[in-house]
């Protein structure tokens, strides 16, 4: 008895272990990086013939620059959402809720002392990126302790932040931002708006993450396979706290750049951007059933939706042809994707384990 446990514990072993090979071959395959590059250069190329002198004049191009940074934040958070097998539908939410946040905090301290409101600039910052934190915690709650299906527990706390939201702004509009922020929001280095730098910073950031730390691998063998990440001594429960935390956040930086292009707040900014950015995820070849995802392709992947937007707009098309566009996009991109996962995935070889043992990983 004890020589056939010990057997089935080694097959067990050398079970997770073949997942982890399967799964590090599959992450450094970045064939979707190559795809956007192409998509990238094919739309540019495609509007600049069509409408050369709208598309490549310099508010144009400087337009697209200063409209990826917060549809592209949203999008790495979602990408990070499913790449542990999940979705945020509430980031959108969270996203406002941190301006509605900073903007309150700093019309009211302005009311009386607007040189204070000024200098206390960085504490409302701090305070509005830990209102999108505790959103992340929220779902992190739901999802990772009380094991609620991610799609319905975000759906649900996407209702009760928006509800918050338009009870705390009565539906209305705010107006008002520090000074510090809105000039960060207008202000370029060498013709390159700020606010796509620090897009492009955070991208880095969360690259690294995902890529180089323990918690990214951790994430990203949770999404390939729950089953072998539990029998590899992985706690699910903090890895997928650890991850909608950083998605809140990410939804709190977005909810600052929010504010920063545009000094109002209000509950329903951005309320076509959730099936945008799950657009932007997926077509930068997300799995979204998790264990795969690159940063880069999301950041190319946004260029290309803002690529194409101010393409249609170059070319008078209208809004809703553009979000017929994104649905098309999104279904072709998932058969795409799927039928090249089924072609590059291993054929099963007969085991000669147990099928217990076998139907276990």
């Amino acid at each position: 008895m004890n020589d056939t446990q010990s057997g089935s514990a080694r097959r067990l072993n050398s079970s997770v272990d073949q997942r982890w090979k399967e799964l590090l071959g599959r992450v450094q395959v970045d064939h979707s990086a190559r795809r956007m590059l192409l998509l990238v250069v094919g739309a540019f190329a495609i509007f600049t013939a069509l409408n050369p002198t709208v598309f490549l004049s310099a508010i144009n191009l400087q337009n697209i620059a200063l409209a990826s940074p917060e549809v592209g934040l949203l999008a790495l958070a979602m990408m990070l959402a499913m790449l542990s097998g999940g979705i945020d539908l509430s980031l959108v939410s969270i996203a406002n809720l941190t301006a509605i946040t900073m903007s309150t905090l700093y019309t009211t301290i302005a009311a009386t002392d607007p040189a204070q409101a000024e200098s206390m600039f960085p504490v409302i910052l701090v305070i509005g990126l830990a209102v999108g934190v505790l959103g992340g915690f929220v779902n992190g709650v739901l999802v990772a302790w009380v094991g609620i299906t991610p799609i319905l527990a975000t759906l649900g706390t996407m209702q009760i932040y928006n509800g918050i939201a338009v009870a705390w702004t009565g539906g209305k509009t705010l107006y008002g931002a520090p000074e510090a922020l809105t000039g960060i929001g207008q202000s370029t280095v060498g013709g390159v708006p700020t606010l796509f730098i620090i897009f492009i910073v955070v991208a880095l950031g969360v690259g690294l993450i995902v890529g180089r730390t323990p918690l990214g691998l951790k994430v990203t063998l949770q999404g390939a396979n729950p089953s072998a990440a539990r029998f590899s001594g992985i706690n699910s429960t903090r890895v997928l706290m650890g991850t909608y935390l950083l998605t809140g956040l990410l939804g709190g930086i977005a909810g600052m750049l929010f504010l920063g292009r545009n000094p109002t707040a209000s509950a329903d900014y951005g309320a076509s951007y959730v099936l945008l950015v799950v657009v932007i995820a997926v077509l930068a070849g997300t799995n979204p059933n998790g264990g795969y995802a690159t940063v880069f392709g999301v950041v190319l992947a946004t260029l290309t939706l803002q690529i194409v937007q101010s393409g249609f707009t170059a070319i008078r098309l209208s809004a809703f042809e553009y979000a017929m566009a994104q649905g098309l996009i999104l279904v072709a991109v998932m058969v795409i994707d799927q039928i090249s996962w089924r072609r590059r995935r291993p054929r099963a070889k007969p085991a000669a384990a147990s099928p217990s043992v076998a139907t276990g990983v």
